[in-house]
């Protein structure tokens, strides 16, 4: 069975964020999750696209590689995707009477894994 996966590593969101779409994708099909992707309105829909497009292109190689042969997209599913949580960034914002707020810039890490359906 075929595996393969991609990352796409410090993403500006949080993955508090990023969670929901990546529900909504997991366990489907490559086309069908790449059509829901296009039409979700978040905005870190476009980068899990592009994470699950090179997941795809990944898997391409690796069946070229090893078992010669080249890999039907239609047979191809979202085994798991998820998102960790990046480094996050520490900036100062001013505030009254010479105060400072701190603001903290979150970062993800996205994960989408595609495999081979058995038949």
């Amino acid at each position: 069975m075929l595996e393969a996966y991609a990352e796409a590593k410090y993403i500006r969101t949080s993955a508090q964020k990023a969670k929901p779409v990546m529900d909504l994708i997991r366990g489907k099909k490559v086309s069908e999750a790449l059509s829901i992707l296009h039409f979700t309105k978040k905005a870190v829909a476009r980068e899990i696209e592009k994470a699950l497009r090179s997941a795809v292109a990944n898997a391409n190689v690796i069946a070229e590689r090893n078992q010669k042969r080249q890999v039907d997209v239609d047979e191809l599913f979202v085994s798991a995707c998820y998102a960790n949580q990046g480094p996050s960034l520490k900036r100062v914002r001013p505030a009254p009477m010479g105060r400072a707020y701190r603001v903290i810039k979150r970062t993800a890490h996205l994960t989408v894994r595609v495999a081979e359906r058995e038949s």
